[in-house]
């Protein structure tokens, strides 16, 4: 029987495992539409709003699931919508397959309607791009591509003529000018690269001679936890997470130190500042200045050669998979070493930073705002959110609350746009999320302008498939305060600016409505005595729920250490006729003192 090339395409992405594909239909790729209704068996086409909606979701899948996210896209208006999400893969090294269509080939290159330049588009973002201009050479480049993505972690992408995709197939010869493919494999069994013996045994004599040792991990540490904190347990070393790590660990561990960086904990910061020894395991957090002064003692762990020393002055780098580097590392070290008292006394000095925080911080969310402190409400869901959850959070002033107020339980998974920093990400990650993981619970927690901008339209996406779901609960919680805040904060603490309406204040919406309206729950809140309550409603819902809170714009993300400038800064900004300045001092003061008040017995 006669096989037509989008058929064989559809068919191989099934060999290599894929069951979902995002996308929007466009006249470039009615062949693969329509033999995807003519494959009951082949990969399931999920209908997003938009295409960057669907680069998105692939992009969640593909965190949450380990496999490759597969999206798909017209040519066009089609294929430039795919960008942002495909430099979020990109930024954040994760799998991701795009597939996109083309004008016919007799028509290309004839300024024909939507036909673009593909191949200078996406020339930046994909770690491998071609064109199948005939069948033959369709195995080689789909096999190349999945690799390439897996092998990479890295976005790749197909091109295939909208001719094309209804040729009849017919396999690479073996003959002059054919280039042929091996049939997929299995993508779950991964390489474990180990760095020279040599390199092995500096790092060891660098981390035995450490009395304060301090590790800081990112994405890269997830497969290896186990080892992190065998580490840390031989070395007295308290731990810091990278915004991409931040899954990695649990928090209720007491030598967990919590978020680093901008947004990230008080004991973080301490630990980075008075360590003698930094262990970097998978992480390429770019905030320098919050990593240890220049001069100490440091080693490196990643993977990717590329990613080596790019942050820090490292005495030894070992490029290697982090869960057997560590291991070998673990093997070598001496055990007179161990806990040595002055490693204990360090050890006990981070543990009781971390608990002292954890008070700081439930004091901080119980601190009086108007109507409600969004830290309270990322503080309540820590308290009921379910053990296997998936929790994605979005980029603004939200993204402070969870890297901060969320403990991480084991077994939760999370995770944002660490690099982009992209607004809009965290509803199409969830529903990411929800195919890779359907028996889990999602939450994605968002700004009432990430809302705006994409999040409105695909809670029509959560509710066409959520019957799909085996558990159907994906919450969105919205923190709703009619302010591009976390913009409206860098004005103040970088720009020495005053708030400018203009450009920084919303529309106002019910977002509780526009779900409701949507076939959703939506759930009101503007007390804070409300919130608990809300978490539990959504949480416990039959169908996805939105809750919609009216949070305080003038609730300060304060960093771990203000220095002089942003200080100066802030001030000259609130003196200089910000609208909202007596709700912000009232607020910023009230939320700093309680790192200062006496600790609970």
């Amino acid at each position: 029987m006669t096989q037509s090339v989008a058929d064989h395409l559809l068919r191989r992405l099934s060999q290599w495992g894929v069951t979902k594909v995002f996308g929007y239909p466009g006249d470039g790729i009615n062949g693969l539409v329509a033999q995807m209704g003519r494959l009951p068996d082949g990969p399931r086409f999920v209908q997003s709003r938009h295409e960057e909606m669907s680069a998105f979701e692939a992009v969640g899948y593909a965190k949450f699931s380990g496999e490759p996210g597969v999206c798909l896209a017209t040519g066009g208006p089609g294929a430039i919508h795919l960008l942002n999400g495909l430099y979020d893969a990109k930024l954040d090294r994760v799998p991701v397959v795009a597939v996109v269509g083309q004008a016919d080939r007799t028509a290309m290159g004839g300024s024909y309607q939507q036909e673009v330049d593909l191949h200078s588009l996406f020339k930046d973002v994909a770690a491998y791009l071609a064109t199948v201009t005939v069948p033959e050479q369709l195995p080689n480049v789909l096999d190349r591509a999945v690799r390439t993505a897996v092998g990479r972690s890295a976005p790749v992408v197909v091109i295939v003529p909208g001719d094309v995709q209804e040729l009849d197939y017919s396999p690479p010869e073996h003959a002059f000018k054919h280039v042929p493919s091996s049939a997929p494999d299995p993508l779950s069994e991964e390489s474990r690269t180990l760095p020279p013996v040599a390199a092995l045994d500096r790092a060891a004599e660098v981390v035995d001679a450490g009395e304060r040792v301090a590790l800081l991990i990112g994405q890269g540490a997830r497969g290896a936890a186990e080892e992190v904190l065998e580490l840390a347990e031989a070395t007295g070393a308290g731990i810091a997470k990278a915004l991409l790590g931040k899954d990695v660990l649990p928090d209720d561990l007491p030598h967990v130190t919590g978020s680093i960086g901008l947004l990230g904990t008080r004991p973080s910061w301490e630990l980075m500042r008075d360590c003698d020894t930094l262990v970097i395991i998978g992480s390429n957090m770019p905030y320098s200045q919050f990593l240890p002064p220049f001069g100490r003692r440091a080693v490196q762990i990643d993977a990717d050669p590329g990613s080596i020393g790019m942050r820090y002055p490292t005495e030894v780098n070992l490029v290697g998979d982090a869960k057997a580097t560590l291991r070998a590392l673990l093997e070598r070290l001496d055990p007179a070493q161990g806990l040595a008292e002055p490693r204990r006394r360090w050890r006990e000095t981070v543990e009781e930073g971390v608990a002292h925080w954890w008070e700081v911080l439930d004091a901080q969310a119980r601190v009086p705002a108007d109507p409600v402190n969004p830290m309270l409400v990322v503080h309540e869901l820590s308290l009921r959110v379910p053990d296997d959850a998936v929790v994605t959070a979005d980029s603004g002033s939200v993204t402070n609350w969870y890297a901060r107020l969320l403990r991480m339980r084991p077994g939760m998974r999370g995770s944002l746009s660490g690099t982009l920093a992209t607004m809009g990400c965290a509803v199409p990650y969830a529903i990411g999320a929800k195919f890779a993981a359907p028996d889990r619970p999602a939450v994605a927690l968002v700004g009432d302008g990430a809302m705006q901008m994409n999040g409105l339209m695909e809670l029509l996406t959560a509710r066409r498939y959520h019957e799909l779901w085996d558990d159907p609960r994906l919450v969105v919680c919205v923190l709703h305060n009619n302010d591009l805040n976390q913009v409206t904060w860098e004005l103040r603490a970088m720009g020495g600016s005053p708030k400018t309406p203009f450009s920084q204040d919303l529309p106002e919406l019910s977002y509780a409505a526009f779900a409701e309206q949507a076939g959703l729950v939506g759930i009101a809140v503007d007390r804070p005595e409300d919130v608990g309550p809300a978490w539990d409603r959504a949480l416990s819902a039959d169908r996805p729920a939105l809750i919609d809170v009216r949070c305080d714009a003038d609730v300060p993300p304060i960093p771990p250490q203000v220095d002089r400038e942003q200080l100066v800064d802030t001030v000259k900004a609130l003196l200089s006729g910000d609208p909202d300045r007596r709700g912000v001092i009232a607020r910023g003061l009230a939320a700093k003192a309680q790192e200062f008040l006496p600790r609970r017995d």
